[in-house]
């Protein structure tokens, strides 16, 4: 399977060269795909733009055999796919590698988190320096522009530089070795133009200093370097630079089971040891390591992180189990029919791996903006350089006027417009009980059409109560509340929770036993049992519609059926109002029964319903709309980790699994619905301040470029409109802070204002 839901064919011409091939690529991280093509993720640590987003899918697309390239800026992740018989893996890396881009391939046991704290550190560490750096030097550069001369303004310009140099040759590292890897690969980025004008603003201020002149610009450069860091790592920070969503997914499966051998003796093996045809054996409370069949046992599975519904699933004798689900109430026997690598639990880390990678190759608006960038300011400059000297200059003078046009275009406001908004808005939504982990959500937000809703635990609350009054005088509620009480069944549990509520204590039930797969049994004058229909002695199934139920008898009276179903949040029904009013269309997709899904669609107010959904068709279908137009998944379960990562943008509460937290790109740690609409109002206005600031950024470059085409400018009146232009990108992003309502006041007012409007 592709990352995006299917191959791609791309007519490219092949490589003329091929690098030298790296060291062997482990074969178990090869990846087989629905098409019959090999996969293989590579983590690409130097991928930071639009523009090597490009660079690296066109390098590996220009291999014979590669078929697609799939690359994800926010995970520093390519998914390539290949064809084994035409190109080796060790080849794909290479390519790579002669395309400026070190690379290795992804091994999913192992976690990248130091890497990427590495990276940040080194990027804090950096910002540190200039801005200590550009502190000290402004202070003494103040002293030359108040009137020092002679003597002492060299003395200042000595000290300035004694300041400057370390600092420009530390901080700027990760500016330099961008670009040296992008010059070699003959791939210019915006990281040249930004190196050439702070190594030469420095070597030329250096010169002036050593020749005694009046000017020298250290304070250019080093401010240079600060505001450019600020963007860089305030990008860095809202980037998710690795999940770890499948990973943590695989976690759940056991490392281990009980296989038994012909002659009825047990042993311990690793599952990754174990074949298909095996006999293992689970005991109750533990995860069931391999998909398989029963062959002996009754018991009730927990199928909660593949259907995402509370109630737990009988099964007895052939019927099928899986892999991380977890076994409630009695032991059973199973046969293996799947490996370790291909276990259900596999397959869904596998589609949110490839989910992720589809929704990483969205190019944020500043991204789009630098593709064209990088080039304007390397002609502006040469063009400033050459047109000069034609015109008499000498080359002094006109490396001058080049290195200020190299300044005044640096890329510090263009680098600020999108980060700085997104930290503003993050700091504004985490106020209001939503966390955003990925910066990019929210330009992805402010452009969906859609939103899809999972049922259990995000619509509704999760936990089964009353549907309707059963037919049960108070003895037969304190009677079935005793056998009750002692289970670990969730509708058992859910059943002595409402007889406290009523006031009904417990009757004092004596010899209660666990009948593993079935249910309670006690004596209270006459033999009691709660549990299956069955167990009870009820053995027409009659259809439990959108119900859950757990049956009691007493005796030999008639069973009595006490019926659960899981509750609609009090603001489910508003909440999808207010985004219809948005001019959202909203959707219902839920792992469980028709007949409960239909009931709740109904309750909420959505059209668009479908039930029995396993985590599969969800994340295809949300692959499919995000190909479409931007869609927004809400989900809280295990099973619906893939779908959120395949959406365009997703969401998660805060009471949800950690897997589908870890997948989402925000939580909401209030309980209240209302911050679905009051997330994509935010969204709209960061993308309408983004939009500014990059007008901002832009017109900047319109009006002084020109000027420094022209001479008028000097490298350190660069360095200050360049630093203006920044100061005002943030503070027109601060302004995002102002006047946002809390989510049930956004659903509030969106009630009122649009009261009786079209739906």
């Amino acid at each position: 399977m592709s990352c995006c839901g299917g191959p791609e064919t791309v007519a490219v011409e092949p490589a003329k060269t091929t690098p030298a091939i790296p060291a062997r690529v482990d074969p178990s991280l090869l990846a087989d795909a629905d098409d019959g093509l090999k996969e293989l993720s590579l983590i690409v640590p130097d991928m930071h733009c639009a523009g090597c987003l490009r660079n690296v899918e066109g390098a590996l697309l220009a291999l014979p055999g590669v078929h697609r390239a799939r690359a994800n800026l926010t995970a520093r992740k390519v998914l390539v796919g290949f064809d084994p018989e035409r190109v080796e893996p060790e080849a794909i890396a290479a390519a790579l590698k002669g395309a400026g881009y070190a690379a290795r391939p992804v091994d999913p046991a192992v976690v990248n988190a130091a890497a990427a704290d590495a990276t940040g550190a080194e990027l804090l560490r950096a910002l540190a320096v200039a801005g200590f750096a550009a502190g000290n030097i402004m202070l003494l550069s103040v002293s030359v522009w108040a009137g020092a001369d002679a003597e002492t303004r060299d003395l200042f310009h000595w000290i300035s530089a004694l300041i400057a140099i370390p600092a420009i040759a530390y901080a700027g590292r990760p500016f330099y070795r961008s670009a040296f890897t992008a010059l070699r690969a003959r791939r210019p980025n915006m990281d040249v133009p930004i190196s050439l004008a702070v190594v030469l603003a420095a070597v030329v201020s250096l010169y002036e200093t050593a020749v005694s002149a009046e000017h020298a610009w250290f304070d250019a450069s080093v401010m240079l370097l600060f505001f450019l860091l600020i963007g860089r790592y305030l990008d860095y920070r809202m980037r998710a630079v690795a999940r770890s969503a499948a990973t943590r997914l695989l976690s759940l499966s056991s490392d281990t089971a009980s296989v038994i051998a012909a002659d009825g003796t047990k042993q311990l093996m690793a599952t990754a040891d174990i074949g298909i045809g095996a006999i293992i054996e689970v005991a109750a409370g533990e995860r069931v390591p391999l998909d398989g069949t029963v062959m002996s046992g009754l018991s009730d599975i927990d199928k909660s992180m593949l259907t995402g519904e509370p109630v737990p699933e009988a099964v007895a004798e052939r019927d099928a189990v899986y892999a991380g689900t977890l076994n409630l109430t009695g032991p059973l026997t199973i046969r293996v029919c799947k490996a370790s690598g291909d276990t259900l639990l596999a397959d869904i880390a596998r589609l949110m791996e490839q989910a992720e990678a589809g929704r990483g190759r969205y190019v944020g608006l500043a991204d789009r903006a630098a593709a064209i960038y990088a080039p304007a300011v390397h002609l502006a400059a040469a063009l400033t350089f050459v047109g000069w000297l034609l015109v008499g200059a000498t080359i002094y003078e006109a490396l001058i006027i080049a290195i200020a046009v190299l300044i005044i275009t640096c890329p510090c406001a263009l680098a600020l417009a999108v980060p700085a908004a997104q930290v503003v808005a993050g700091g504004v939504l985490l106020r209001n009980g939503i966390l955003v982990k990925d910066g990019g959500a929210l330009e992805r937000l402010a452009d969906i059409d859609r939103v899809i809703f999972d049922k259990t635990g995000t619509l509704t609350t999760g936990e089964p109560v009353l549907a309707e009054e059963p037919k049960a005088d108070t003895r037969t509620w304190s009677m079935a509340a005793a056998l009750a009480a002692k289970s670990r069944h969730p509708l058992a549990r859910a059943l002595a929770d409402a007889a406290a509520e009523r006031g009904i204590a417990p009757a004092p039930v004596e010899e209660i036993a666990e009948h593993p797969g079935l249910g309670m049994s006690g004596r209270h004058e006459a033999p009691l049992r709660l549990g299956r229909r069955s167990w009870a002695g009820r053995e027409e199934d009659t259809g439990k519609g959108a119900h859950s139920e757990i049956w009691f008898r007493d005796g030999d009276k008639p069973p009595v059926a006490f019926c659960f179903l899981d509750r609609l949040r009090p603001e489910a029904a508003s909440t999808v109002k207010t985004l219809r009013q948005m001019r959202l269309d909203v959707a219902l997709r839920s792992g469980d029964r028709a007949e409960a899904v239909a009931a709740m669609a109904a309750a909420a107010g959505i059209e668009d319903w479908r039930g029995n959904c396993d985590p599969a068709d969800k994340a295809r279908e949300l692959a499919e709309r995000a190909r479409a137009g931007g869609v927004l998944m809400v989900g809280d379960g295990i099973n619906d980790a893939p779908a959120l990562a395949a959406a365009s943008v997703s969401m998660a509460p805060a009471s949800g699994a950690d897997i589908s937290q870890s997948a989402a790109d925000m939580v909401f740690t209030t309980s209240d619905l209302g911050a679905v609409p009051a997330a994509v109002n935010v969204a709209r206005r960061t993308k309408r301040i983004i939009l500014q600031n990059i007008a901002i950024a832009i017109g900047y470059n319109c009006i002084a470029v020109p000027l420094a085409m022209a001479g008028h400018v000097t490298p350190l009146i660069a360095a200050i409109a360049m630093s203006s232009s920044s100061i005002l990108v943030t503070a027109n992003a601060l302004r995002l802070g102002l006047g946002v309502a809390p989510p049930s006041a956004v659903v509030k007012r969106h009630g009122q204002a649009l009261q009786g409007a079209p739906a």
